[in-house]
């Protein structure tokens, strides 16, 4: 009663305070409806409080201040209530002075309120939350926030949604259950509903790859014993997993079961374990996750998965300090849009160029450059008008582009998907191949043997050719790129390769090839419009000869950029960076003595070479790339010019300094980094990644070691590099129950999976976060950014944040 009476004085004293702090709003909800299973979701109510508030707990004694509750108008019919209330957040208890001091329990900064629900059919659930909020000198007024959630119910067959609340993709849902069989035997089953697009892994997988589906019985042989093993009942499929190296794997896809055949021994009919499974799609895999889970197997019903007498660990928050709010907005997803877009246009353009480059080459060589005269002659003989002549030469060029086109067109048809073009630029075997091909064609360069296609095609076509018209132009085009295969062939095949191994794939091969048709084309157009041009065209000859050795050099140092990929993706630890520009630089040694004439091939002329001023300008310029490849092999070397082709800085001959990536400087610890930035005064770079993460390896290898990456990095900002799926378990005072997700943490994956889950509402890997040393994010965060460009501007953008926050605060 005394308790009542002080409570009523109480609020009469502060509702004057209230009524002049009515703007006063240091607490903010936000409700939500997370779906967590076939017509199961999770109420979620979650309160930000600012610094200095407390929002009191659901749970205190009467008498003192409103407790929080949650509050529905009317459970609707087809709704149901799982379980009780859950009160998530570091939940504090301590002696109040504002309320007679009283032992209260209470929250700041954060609390999550859960509440399971199941529903039969679509439902709307109205209420309202009441909570109460203090700082040290005051309290406000009790305030309801009202919610309504609509609830949809499952069709049959739908599948969940992979993403849950927050951006947290779930695109597995399990269900564990048994079933009796007979007085002591009874079967366990583990059923997993897998979302489009999604895969898990069999239990009997090769290592090397994800991480198998596994079962773990813990109180096996005490009151009950397995009889076998666990079953697959759902038959995996099995292919090639483009994601790891086009490895041969097992998995499942919409749905899996397995299944545990128990007996018991006793009267104990509880069993206890953990399943630990991991799942991917065509573009990424999310870290590992263990389950625990407990079954009554008498009942059917899974209890509490703690073993009697064992600790029960706290509900806690990941609490780092950290203002997830940008401070600057220079890559939102505007900017990124348009980076990306133009990044594209610019791809297409610069094979098309490339491209051409290569037609224009191969115009030089002497398969192709002799076939000039000869047929531009041919057109203007048989042409009874000059203008008609001019109009078939046209059209002859024109059925050149488009024969090498329809090159391309099986590619563009079909739509190779992005995953198996990327397994041409990964595949080790396919890297090999590549390697021994460029080797052939070098050597058929240099005139060792000539590589032709068979007499029957070139017959046939020859044949075709002689039919009138317009079609009999089109085939003696075909004539012409099938005679001249094996100048071209080598330059369409680097063309072919480089093209599907870039981001754009198909469409770049397009381009690649319009651009190297018309390169041949432009010559006899042109020619045949103006004819009196071709007399003071170069008589062919040795020259001509010469030209193929060059690119007989060139197709070797290309074949070693494929067996590097094959030695970096299969770890050989064959071709070294070093190694690697020893080669290069070795190449354009044998140019530069063959320009000399120091060295002769099969087909060169013989006597003394003349060295006339293209030659001797050739040759230097192959000096100059000579010394400038030549600087890779020292320690540290970098030659810009070979950025993108040479293996990564940290693959070197050289001893590294450190164990990370690409022998930067880092932390693995977010506390230490933190300590360390505020020292030397840099942002921190957090990098959430992976020890089975494809797509990390990838930002690793691909992007982080060129220039304007690497150099950001480890120049401008200390690297902190967390690994969500850390096995090595925290200390037991460390370990907790997240308050965002309600899972155990008890190794250091899981904290730092919880602090990306919980700050950032994501959970896959590779996830970028750029933060001041006082624990300000800088701008948005970025996942998987591939493209070099768009991901050196991210590091650009966080670093201006910074700087302009530094100026900022000297003001």
């Amino acid at each position: 009663m005394r308790r009542s009476i002080t409570a009523a004085l109480f609020f009469l004293l502060v509702l004057p305070v209230t009524l002049r702090a009515q703007l006063l709003q240091p607490v903010t909800w936000q409700m939500s409806a997370e779906k967590t299973g076939t017509n199961e979701y999770t109420l979620i109510y979650k309160a930000t409080i600012e610094e200095g508030w407390k929002v009191y707990a659901t749970d205190i004694e009467t008498g003192g201040p409103v407790p929080t509750s949650v509050n529905y108008e009317k459970i609707p019919d087809g709704l149901t209530m799982q379980g009780e209330l859950q009160q998530l957040g570091r939940k504090e208890e301590a002696v109040e002075p504002l309320f007679d001091n009283m032992t209260l329990k209470f929250f700041h900064k954060r609390v999550t309120l859960r509440q399971v629900v199941t529903i039969t059919k679509d439902v709307t659930l109205k209420g309202f939350v009441e909570f109460m909020t203090c700082d040290d000198r005051q309290c406000l007024a009790p305030e309801a926030v009202d919610f309504e959630f609509k609830l949809v119910a499952d069709e049959a067959g739908s599948d969940t949604e992979t993403a849950g609340h927050d951006g947290i993709l779930t695109p597995v849902k399990w269900q564990v259950y048994s079933e009796k069989i007979d007085e002591t035997n009874y079967y366990i089953y583990f059923d997993a509903s897998i979302d489009n697009g999604w895969k898990l892994y069999s239990q009997n997988i090769k290592p090397g790859g994800p991480v198998p589906t596994s079962f773990k019985f813990k109180n096996a042989g005490s009151g009950y014993a397995l009889i076998g093993k666990v079953d697959e009942v759902t038959r995996p499929e099995e292919k090639k997993e483009p994601l790891f190296d086009n490895m041969m794997l097992r998995y499942f896809k919409h749905h899996a079961q397995f299944r545990q055949h128990i007996t018991l021994t006793d009267t104990a009919a509880v069993v206890r374990g953990s399943y630990t499974f991991m799942t991917c799609d065509a573009s990424q895999c999310l870290p590992a996750e263990e389950v625990d889970f407990a079954i009554d197997l008498r009942s059917g019903l899974i209890i509490a998965t703690e073993e009697p007498g064992e600790d029960t660990l706290e509900v806690a928050e990941a609490d780092f300090g950290i203002n997830t709010t940008p401070l600057g907005s220079c890559n939102d997803e505007t900017g990124d849009t348009v980076t990306t877009a133009e990044g594209k246009n610019r791809g297409f353009a610069g094979i098309f160029l490339l491209g051409f480059v290569g037609g224009l080459l191969a115009l030089l060589t002497p398969c192709v450059f002799p076939m000039i005269p000869l047929t531009v002659s041919f057109f203007t003989k048989r042409s009874q008008s000059k203008s008609k002549g001019v109009f078939e030469a046209l059209f002859y060029g024109f059925s050149i582009i488009l024969i090498y086109a329809l090159l391309a067109l099986p590619f563009v048809i079909y739509k190779l998907p992005p995953d198996t073009l990327n397994a041409i630029s990964t595949n080790v075997y396919l890297n090999i191949a590549f390697f021994v091909v460029f080797l052939a064609f070098a050597f058929s360069f240099f005139g060792y043997y000539e590589l032709t296609l068979p007499n029957s095609w070139l017959n046939k076509a020859d044949s075709a050719s002689n039919v009138g018209g317009l079609v009999g132009i089109f085939f003696m085009a075909l004539t012409l790129a099938l005679v001249s295969f094996s100048c071209t062939g080598p330059i369409l095949g680097s063309l072919l390769v480089g093209s599907l191994s870039a981001e754009g794939g198909q469409m770049n091969l397009m381009a690649g090839m319009i651009g190297f048709g018309a390169a041949l084309a432009l010559p006899f157009g042109l020619f045949a419009a103006f004819p009196q041009f071709m007399n003071k065209l170069p008589k062919s000859g040795g020259w001509l000869n010469s030209v193929k050795v060059v690119l007989g050099f060139l197709e070797v140092a290309l074949a070693f950029k494929f067996f590097s990929n094959a030695d970096l993706v299969a770890h050989f630890g064959i071709l070294k960076r070093e190694v690697f520009f020893i080669i290069w630089t070795l190449c354009g040694i044998g140019i530069v003595i063959y320009l000399l004439g120091w060295i002769k091939f099969p087909h060169d002329s013989p006597g003394k070479v003349k060295i006339g001023p293209a030659r001797a300008a050739f040759g230097i310029i192959f000096l100059a790339l000579s010394v400038h490849f030549g600087s890779g092999i020292l320690k540290g070397g970098n030659p810009f010019l070979a950025s993108g082709f040479a293996p990564p800085m940290f693959y070197s001959i050289y001893p590294q300094d450190t164990h990370c990536p690409l022998g930067l400087d880092c932390f693995h610890d977010f506390d230490e980094a933190v300590a360390y930035a505020k020292e030397v005064n840099k942002p921190v770079m957090v990098d959430f990644t992976g020890w089975a993460c494809v797509n990390c390896r990838k930002m690793e290898e691909h992007v982080w070691p060129e220039d304007e990456v690497y150099k950001l990095i480890s120049e401008e900002y200390v690297l902190v590099s967390l690994y969500v799926d850390d096995k090595e378990m925290l200390p037991a005072d460390e370990q907790y129950v997240s308050a965002f997700s309600g899972k155990k943490i008890r190794t250091i994956g899981n904290k730092w999976s919880d602090f990306q889950s919980s700050y950032f509402g994501v959970n896959s890997q590779p996830y970028y976060v750029l933060i001041s040393p006082d624990g300000q994010v800088l701008n948005n965060p970025v996942p998987y950014t591939p493209d070099v460009e768009e991901y050196a501007s991210f590091l650009e953008c966080g670093l201006s944040s910074f700087r302009e926050a530094e100026q900022v605060a000297e003001k």
